[in-house]
């Protein structure tokens, strides 16, 4: 019987390996869905990691008050973190990606072409992105912006990032929020049940 580990992509190293990332402005439920998808992927017998947002641990200016330095301390912390996580575990479930951490440096800074081409260079090492929508204003969580303004203004960046780069999203639908991550699962082309999971099951009386 084919075993969950064979759904899994080949990597450059010949292993079995899933990176995924959502994609989206803050406020938006991105790391609530990790967690959800890291449980399902978890009951599949699968070893995951969640990349956490970055910027919560710089030590610069985010939110409407970033700056370059900040943004590319964020950006390559994030790249470096994706490595490290890829070495060790089979699945890889990132609370944005980079497109995400170049787009409020973007909005602040504008574009350089050195950045341009790293990011268009690092999102192909995503399997899957997802683009998860604005469903409603950010709520203060101790350190993003609660600015309504900032949180479109973000959102509508990463959209022109995605069509200037050619960055192919699956787009999560704001009026099914239940079922993003059968969803996630379905994209993914994953079983929502391990294959081998009627071999424990209890034995037939008689």
């Amino acid at each position: 019987m084919t075993g969950i580990r064979e759904f899994l992509p080949l990597d450059a190293q010949g292993r079995r390996r899933l990176k995924v990332a959502f994609v989206g402005t803050h406020g938006v439920g991105k790391t609530t869905l990790c967690f959800d998808l890291a449980g399902q992927l978890k009951r599949l017998d699968l070893g995951v990691d969640i990349v956490k947002e970055v910027a919560r641990r710089c030590p610069l200016p985010i939110n409407e008050e970033t700056t370059r330095d900040a943004q590319e301390w964020i950006l390559h912390s994030q790249v470096a973190e994706e490595i490290a996580a890829q070495a060790v575990y089979e699945v890889v479930i990132c609370d944005r990606s980079v497109l995400d951490n170049y787009a409020y440096l973007v909005a602040r800074a504008g574009r350089t072409p050195a950045l341009d081409a790293l990011v268009a260079d690092w999102i192909g090492t995503y399997d899957a992105l997802f683009k998860v929508p604005v469903t409603a204003a950010p709520s203060f969580d101790g350190t993003r912006a609660v600015s309504r303004h900032f949180q479109l203004e973000i959102d509508a960046t990463l959209e022109r990032l995605i069509g200037d780069l050619g960055v192919t999203v699956v787009r999560l639908d704001p009026e099914a929020r239940d079922g993003w991550v059968p969803r996630v699962i379905e994209a993914l082309r994953l079983p929502a049940q391990p294959p081998q999971g009627d071999l424990f099951a209890a034995p037939r009386a008689g």
